[in-house]
C-alpha cells in the first residue's frame, strides 16, 4: 500500500457549484455577510454535495476509533495506561459527554475498537470485531505497530468509511477514545511541522500535573527521534510513532474524501491524522472542517498547517468528538439557511441595486462635495 496513490483518487469540491452558490446567496433577502461564517458553511455544503441550493444535513453521524497506546505506561496520561475500554463502555452506555449530546442531537454514534487493550468479551462483538491488535506499542521505545498491522488499520479505516458513504451519512463527526493517544498524535505532528518536543505537548483531555508534562515531552522528544527517519513513508511513519487506531482514523479520513463524505475534526487526534492524510494527499482538507479549539498546541500548529479555522472555541478539552458534535448543529443552520431563506424578489433586488448605485456615487464625491465624476469627465 502506498498513501500517495490518493492523491489521484481525491478530487476537491465543486468549485462551479460552488460559485452558483455564492451567487444565490447574493439574492437571499438577507444581506450578504449578515449571516457571518454561516455563508461560507453553506456554501462549502453545495460544493461538497454538488447541489444548489444545498442539501440538509439529514443524516450525520459520529464514529469514533478507539485504542491504547503503550506510551501510556510513562505515566504521561491522566488515565491509567490499557483504560481505554473504560471510555468505551460509558461512551455505550450513554454515561459519557459525547453519548448525552449524541442522545440530545439525535445523532448515532458508531464506536470502532482498532487498538483497545482490554479482553474481547469486555465489550460488545460489533466493537471488537475490527480490532487490529491489542494495545499499541510504546513509541519511545519500539514501534507502535508492524508495517501489517499498520496496513490493516489503514484499510479498516477505509473499510469505515466506505460504509458510512454506502449508508446514506453525509456528515461525519470524527473523534477517538484513546489512553496515550494526545502523545502520539504530538508525535506526529512535531514530526511532520519539523517542530520541537515542547512545542506540541499539552496536557491531554483528561490534565496532568506538570512531572507528567515533562514526562510526556520527555516520551515525544525520544520518539521524534524515532520518527524523522521514516517522514518519507507516511505509512511507515504511523507504523513507528502512530497506533491502531491513528492508522484507522487515517485512512477513514482518505477514503472519505474520496466517497465525497464531509467531516468534522475534533481534537489533536484527529487533526494529527488528518495532517498525515494531507501529507498523502493535498487535496483532501478540503473535505474537513475543524470542529473546535481543543487547547492543544499540537492542534493548533496541524489546523494552521492545513489552513483549517475551527468552529468554536469554547475551552471543550474532554475529547471523545464532544466539541466536533458541538459544532454539528452550526453547520446545519448553515445548511438550514442557505436552502430556507427566500430569494428577494425582482423589484426588490432592482431597489437593492439602485441603493448601491446610489451609494457608490456618495462615495465618489469627496470631502468638499466635489462631484470626482465630474472632474474626471472634463
Amino acid at each position: 500500500m502506498n498513501l500517495d496513490d490518493f492523491s489521484d483518487l481525491i478530487e476537491r469540491p465543486d468549485g462551479g457549484v460552488r460559485r452558483d452558490a455564492e451567487e444565490r446567496r447574493e439574492r437571499l433577502i438577507v444581506p450578504p455577510g449578515a449571516l457571518g461564517r454561516l455563508d461560507e458553511l453553506g456554501e462549502w455544503l453545495s460544493a461538497a454535495q454538488q447541489s444548489v441550493p444545498v442539501k440538509a444535513v439529514a443524516q450525520p453521524r459520529v464514529v469514533l476509533f478507539a485504542g491504547d497506546h503503550g506510551v501510556a505506561e510513562l505515566g504521561v496520561s491522566g488515565r491509567a495506561a490499557g483504560t481505554a475500554h473504560e471510555l468505551v463502555r460509558a461512551a455505550l452506555d450513554g454515561a459519557s459527554p459525547v453519548a448525552v449530546l449524541a442522545r440530545r442531537f439525535s445523532v448515532p454514534v458508531r464506536i470502532v475498537d482498532a487498538g483497545v487493550d482490554c479482553d474481547p468479551e469486555l465489550l460488545p462483538e460489533s466493537v471488537v470485531r475490527h480490532r487490529v491488535r491489542r494495545g499499541s506499542g510504546r513509541i519511545d521505545i519500539e514501534d507502535a505497530l508492524t508495517a501489517e498491522e499498520a496496513e490493516r488499520a489503514v484499510r479498516l479505516g477505509m473499510a469505515i468509511a466506505d460504509e458510512e458513504a454506502d449508508s446514506g451519512t453525509d456528515l461525519v463527526v470524527l473523534g477517538d477514545l484513546s489512553v496515550g493517544g494526545t502523545t502520539a498524535a504530538a508525535t506526529l505532528i512535531a514530526a511532520l511541522c519539523g517542530t520541537d518536543a515542547s512545542v506540541v505537548t499539552g496536557r491531554g483531555g483528561a490534565g496532568i500535573d506538570d512531572l507528567a508534562w515533562m514526562r510526556k515531552c520527555a516520551a515525544i522528544r525520544d520518539a521524534l527521534r524515532r520518527a524523522r527517519p521514516v517522514l518519507g513513508d507516511q505509512l511507515e511513519l504511523l507504523a513507528t510513532v502512530g497506533g491502531a487506531d491513528l492508522a484507522a482514523m487515517t485512512g477513514f479520513l482518505l477514503q472519505s474524501a474520496v466517497r465525497r463524505m464531509p467531516v468534522i475534526l475534533d481534537g489533536v487526534v484527529a487533526a494529527a491524522c488528518a495532517l498525515v492524510a494531507q501529507r498523502a494527499a493535498f487535496r483532501a482538507p478540503d473535505w474537513w472542517l475543524a470542529g473546535q479549539v481543543s487547547g492543544e498546541p499540537a492542534q493548533s500548529k496541524a489546523l494552521d498547517r492545513m489552513a483549517l479555522t475551527p468552529l468554536l472555541d469554547h475551552g471543550v478539552t474532554v475529547g471523545e468528538g464532544t466539541g466536533a458534535l458541538l459544532a454539528l448543529p452550526l453547520v446545519q443552520a448553515a445548511a438550514a439557511f442557505a436552502a430556507e431563506l427566500p430569494e428577494r424578489t425582482p423589484a426588490a433586488a432592482e431597489e437593492t441595486a439602485a441603493e448601491d448605485e446610489d451609494e457608490a456615487g456618495a462615495k465618489d464625491e469627496d470631502e468638499d462635495g466635489v462631484d470626482v465624476k465630474a472632474l474626471d469627465a472634463t
